[in-house]
């Protein structure tokens, strides 16, 4: 889809924009983004102790001797770190602020009813990150890392010694991609809402569904076992089906007016 179209689609049912008003409330979105994300980020960034402690909660329910295993390489390590953990702290919690800008900015030609729905819609989608996360964070996140130090220990013969910003990338990384796979119903809403997939298409392609959800699991899963590729794999499969009601409601309740 090109940028001209994109744009058409944006004033579809409102006066026509010239090409630079448009990329001039792109610039006005990206500021406010950009606005509450630091502004997360700065409040992320003075509990950082408090964020650091509750990152290595899943590693000290596995290990209660953990301290001796996350040890520190880099001179500036403590601060590097902690501006990290910030940012990924401040997308968590600008999260429904960034979904609500960016909406506002794709859909600005909803009629006031759906623009209503914009808020609810905006919870729901951090909602299912929020539960992504947490599923990954307390649930595969403790056995991946269970996984990892038996494997190095009982396999290998090692004494596990893991640098402290591996750690934080793997674990901040690992969970908020959890909670972005769990964003899929979100994404296919807008996309049937764009004419680009309706339920004929989603239903078609189940089959393909299946296989590039099972590739991605394995992708992106922490260990090799079976148990977490189901873990993984499972919920964005449920998502997926999910998403098929949800476009067999829509194209249903448009066909209703």
């Amino acid at each position: 889809m090109s940028l001209r179209r994109f744009f058409d689609f944006r004033e579809s049912r409102d006066e026509a924009k010239p090409f630079l008003q448009h990329l001039e409330d792109l610039r006005v979105t990206i500021f406010k983004m950009a606005a509450v994300l630091l502004g997360a980020m700065m409040l992320c960034f003075a509990f950082r102790s408090e964020v650091a402690a509750f990152v290595q909660r899943p590693l000290a329910g596995v290990d209660p001797s953990h301290p001796l295993i996350l040890q520190s390489f880099g001179v500036a390590d403590s601060f590097t770190i902690s501006l990290e953990l910030a940012f990924y702290g401040g997308m968590v919690l600008s999260f429904p602020f960034l979904l609500w800008f960016l909406a506002g900015f794709v859909l600005p030609a909803l009629t006031p009813q759906e623009k209503r729905m914009l808020f609810p819609a905006g919870l729901v989608g951090f909602g299912l990150f929020l539960i992504g996360a947490s599923f990954a964070f307390y649930g595969v996140l403790p056995r991946a890392l269970d996984f990892f130090l038996k494997d190095a220990k009982a396999t290998m013969n090692w004494e596990p010694k893991w640098p402290v910003r591996e750690y934080y990338s793997f674990t901040t990384q690992f969970v908020i991609s959890f909670g972005l796979a769990f964003e899929l119903p979100v994404v296919v809403l807008l996309l049937v809402k764009l004419g680009i997939v309706d339920f004929a298409f989603l239903s078609r392609t189940r089959a393909f569904a299946i296989v590039i959800i099972l590739v991605l699991a394995a992708i992106l899963a922490p260990t090799p076992d079976v148990l977490t590729l189901v873990l993984m794999g499972a919920p964005m499969y449920l998502l997926y089906e999910l998403c098929i009601g949800i476009a067999w409601f829509m194209e249903r309740k448009k066909s209703g007016e």
